[in-house]
């Protein structure tokens, strides 16, 4: 076996793990982050980096590096309902450096992060390296157990941190409880190729046939269909073509890309979950991103929640673990200043599914605008506010020691 020592150990090197892995590194505190795969290329994940991501990686002197990576440019985001389009949201108004999503494929973001964090001394990320348990002595948590391609691997360390995401091994095994919030839908992912005479924005098609999702990838759309939860097994049944003729039915101007969709193996399923942790930690230990409040998909938040959440608990946790220490009191702090934006979002987010996702994907002779579409869409300044919800959210992070 493997025996290694740190002061900080993370689970999972997705955006929650990896930023604070990097974040705690830059503040002086050794960390190691296990990634079970060997590289980050997993399609259809979260890759909208909101503004109020872009602005934490200014604060960081990393804007433009990132920027360097292929991304597109998404200043406003517009719904088309029954193929007529209605305006949503505004980003150039906002106070920030980038006035924009950067639509990145989040492997890109991932291998920038971790290209910047293997500069730091004080850094190692192990990949493929597996968490598997956790090593718990006199009731605190002080590691983890888990397995590289080399064999077995043991981390002790004075935080391990759960940031593996919404089916976190070490979560479940942390005794802390989950409360389940629902989610009345699944969505299948495919991509499709996207022409040059397509709209330049990403957008969302409603109509009778359900809600389509497309996402401006450049050459082609990263496409979303959303579908009561439960419903693949008959979407399928209705064979290929049928799928695609639906598409078509939501968007008639993917009429002639749609055969790039051969078979279901083009389709990918995404289970959603909504859900949260009562308490984020117990000593010794810490739940980061997805492993504390998994969201929906709709907005695309999930992502910067997660780095949000790394940003603040790097910057509460670091002067503790310099020491080699990891009171109760200040994980605490951690969920006190992250657990109201996560809660707070997902409040949205089950609205939104519940008055406008789950009738449109329930399917219906005629589509209903809701009246504050028409609200938004007739007045501009509105759009900015929205654009304000969306891109920064409630409470965004910047990066500062605290003492």
């Amino acid at each position: 076996m493997t025996s290694l020592t740190s002061q900080c150990c993370i689970a999972g090197g997705g955006p929650a793990g990896l930023m604070m892995g990097y974040l705690l590194a830059r503040a002086g505190v050794d960390v190691i982050v296990l990634e079970k795969h060997a590289d980050f290329l997993r399609d259809f994940r979260g890759d909208t980096v909101h503004p109020s991501t872009l602005e934490l990686f200014h604060e960081l002197g990393l804007l433009e590096g990132l920027l360097m990576r292929p991304y597109q440019k998404t200043e406003a985001i517009s719904v088309s309902i029954n193929n007529r389009s209605f305006a949503v949201a505004d980003f150039t108004r906002l106070p920030v450096h980038s006035k924009f999503i950067a639509m990145m494929p989040q492997w890109d973001v991932l291998d920038f992060v971790a290209d910047t964090a293997r500069e730091l001394p004080n850094f190692q990320l192990l990949m493929p390296a597996e968490a598997d348990e956790l090593v718990v002595e006199n009731g605190a948590v002080a590691g983890l157990r888990g397995h590289t391609a080399d064999g077995p691997l043991e981390v002790r360390s004075v935080l391990t941190v759960a940031a593996d995401g919404r089916g976190s091994r070490l979560r479940d095994q942390s005794g802390l409880k989950v409360k389940d919030l629902g989610a009345p839908m699944d969505v299948f992912w495919m991509r499709l190729p996207r022409t040059p005479d397509a709209p330049p924005d990403s957008l969302g098609q409603v109509g009778a046939d359900g809600f389509l999702v497309l996402i401006n990838r450049g050459d082609y759309w990263q496409c979303a269909l959303p579908f009561p939860k439960g419903a693949a097994d008959t979407i399928r049944a209705g064979g290929i073509e049928a799928f695609r003729a639906r598409l078509v039915r939501l968007a008639p101007w993917l009429a002639d890309v749609t055969g790039s969709i051969t078979s279901w193996d083009d389709v990918k399923l995404l289970t959603v979950q909504v859900n949260r942790l009562e308490k984020w930690w117990r000593t010794g230990f810490l739940c980061i991103g997805d492993a504390a409040h998994a969201m929906s998909p709709i907005g695309g938040v999930g992502i910067n929640l997660a780095v949000q959440d790394a940003a603040a608990a790097s910057r509460i946790l670091a002067p503790s673990l310099r020491r080699n220490e990891a009171p109760d009191e200040v994980l605490a702090r951690v969920q006190k200043r992250r657990a109201l934006p996560a809660r707070m979002t997902q409040s949205v987010q089950i609205a939104a599914q519940n008055r406008v996702l789950v009738p449109a994907i329930q399917g219906a002779a005629a589509v209903k605008v809701p009246f504050f579409l028409k609200v938004l869409d007739a007045v501009a300044p509105l759009r900015g506010l929205t654009g304000r919800a969306v891109g920064m959210g409630l409470r965004p992070e910047h990066w500062r020691f605290e003492p």
